[in-house]
């Protein structure tokens, strides 16, 4: 947003630090573009034609205020964590035009660099309406589903959430069903994903998301800490399971000769 509006900062120390961060750019937001599309293309050319899923922005409030120039654009909340995240920020009026930003980005992606194997992933979707809102969004920068092959997913990280595909985020799912502020160090020690009311949800999703046909994997932290929780999921039947990279080997091993089921 600082980058949006910046002929309009009045702060010079977020302003020298923006000129020095973006040399040879009078067009403060095709930086944000640029940027983004080669962090993204680099690692869409890697697994091409594989598929590469990209989550879309889902930093809370407090994280983006500690940005540079952030502050000013950033509400001051009690619980970030349930707050102004994830979709509920791309059509709102106070960051829509840094969304578009993201758009125009991943636009590049797909449609200037080929990369076409770039799906999109939408984080935090509270309910039918707001995943609506969202693609109505993502159809005004050029990003309409189906075209040119381009799916979106939706992370399943609240006991609510579906698009063509989906994305278990366990932290968050575990956050929801228990009532933890996973922030929060005081309650900490309640915060399990293998607590038997987030495994019956995780099994739910994925056996209503195999009966529809539908992808779906898992993105949290779970099974890079827990290879009987990776067992699990695998035995469940899903599709893939993303990994720390030093959780890779150890997790393999532990999976090795688990069937899913057909």
């Amino acid at each position: 947003m600082a980058l949006v509006h910046y002929a309009e900062l009045t702060d010079p120390l977020v302003k020298a630090e923006i000129d020095r961060r973006s040399p040879g750019y009078t067009n403060k937001t095709q930086f944000f573009v640029d940027e983004l599309a080669e962090g993204v293309a680099m690692i869409a050319a890697a697994f091409y034609p594989k598929d590469v899923s990209v989550r879309l922005s889902d930093f809370k409030s407090n994280e983006y205020a500690n940005l540079i120039g952030g502050r000013p654009y950033e509400p001051v909340e009690e619980n970030p964590m349930l707050g102004f995240r994830g979709a509920s920020r791309y059509y709102d009026p106070r960051y829509r035009d840094g969304f578009a930003l993201e758009c125009r980005a991943m636009k590049k992606v797909r449609d200037d660099m080929g990369l076409t194997n770039v799906k999109l992933m939408v984080p935090f979707c509270r309910t039918p309406e707001e995943g609506r809102r969202v693609l109505a969004e993502l159809e005004r920068h050029g990003l309409r589903r189906g075209e040119r092959g381009l799916e979106i997913y939706v992370m399943c990280e609240i006991p609510s959430n579906v698009f063509d595909g989906f994305s278990i985020g366990s932290n968050d799912l575990t956050q929801l069903t228990l009532g933890v502020d996973r922030d929060s160090e005081i309650v900490a020690h309640i915060f399990d994903e293998r607590d038997p009311a987030v495994k019956t949800l995780i099994a739910t999703v994925i056996r209503v998301a195999k009966a529809k046909g539908r992808k779906i994997g898992i993105c949290g932290q779970a099974p890079s800490d827990y290879p009987e929780f990776a067992r699990f999921l695998v035995e469940q039947g899903i599709d893939s399971i993303s990994l720390n990279p030093d959780a890779v080997l150890k997790t393999r091993v532990a999976l090795a000769g688990i069937s899913a089921p057909r």
